[in-house]
């Protein structure tokens, strides 16, 4: 058993550790977990007595095969939960993640293997983020960044990079939203802002907009 702390710092490395080949530095974690870098230190020591991480100072942090499995299951447990508050309960998905940062700490492996089955075991939450299955691994998806399309091609809205509830509520006041074309249509040289069409709609985007949409190419 382990503690809440110690999951969602499990939790921060797991989502880390994807974006880099190398180990983890502790200031990225610090900057995740909102904390000083000598609170990371103090319990990246702790992990690494029950061998959830491999951590050499100065070095940067990895997970254990162990700990990668406690992670995946506490991500599998987040995105089945906001996919059921979601789906279920009716939640905006700009609502979903501190309820969802609350029932991913719960230890009941029978509920979740229900609620799994409940949802008819989805294989992406609201945002797009792949579920892990019960042993860990996440389903693929080709997937690009909208700010890298071209004039004239068009993608498949299938995620976001930012899940903040500020970003997804501007998507929401657009009427931009996950399963949506998304064709470009032109493209300013002076700053990258996109001119885009939805379901008959133009409408003109930032290029920090477009840098956080995930398309699959239609």
């Amino acid at each position: 058993m382990f503690s809440q702390a110690e999951e969602n710092y499990i939790k921060a490395i797991y989502a880390l550790d994807t974006k880099t080949k190398k180990g983890v530095s502790t200031n990225l974690i610090a900057e995740k977990m909102q904390t000083k870098a000598s609170s990371v230190t103090d319990m990246l020591q702790k992990l690494s007595e029950k061998r959830l991480v491999i951590y050499k100072k100065y070095q940067g942090v990895q997970l254990s095969t162990k700990g990668k499995k406690i992670a995946a299951s506490v991500v599998r447990k987040h995105r089945l939960w906001e996919t059921f508050l979601v789906n279920k309960l009716n939640f905006s998905w700009d609502e979903v993640h501190d309820i969802a940062e609350q029932l991913e700490h719960i230890k009941s492996e029978k509920l979740i293997d229900e609620l799994a089955v409940f949802l008819e075991n989805p294989t992406h939450d609201p945002h797009g983020d792949p579920i892990p299955d019960k042993n860990g691994e996440l389903p693929s998806i080709e997937k690009i960044i909208l700010a890298t399309l071209q004039v004239n091609e068009s993608g498949i809205c299938v995620g976001v990079q930012d899940s903040s509830s500020k970003f997804l509520q501007f998507l929401d006041k657009q009427g931009i939203a996950l399963g949506q074309k998304i064709t470009v249509i032109a493209k300013e040289p002076f700053d990258d802002s996109l001119t885009i069409k939805i379901e008959n709609r133009e409408l003109s985007i930032s290029q920090k907009i477009a840098h956080n949409l995930y398309v699959q190419l239609k």
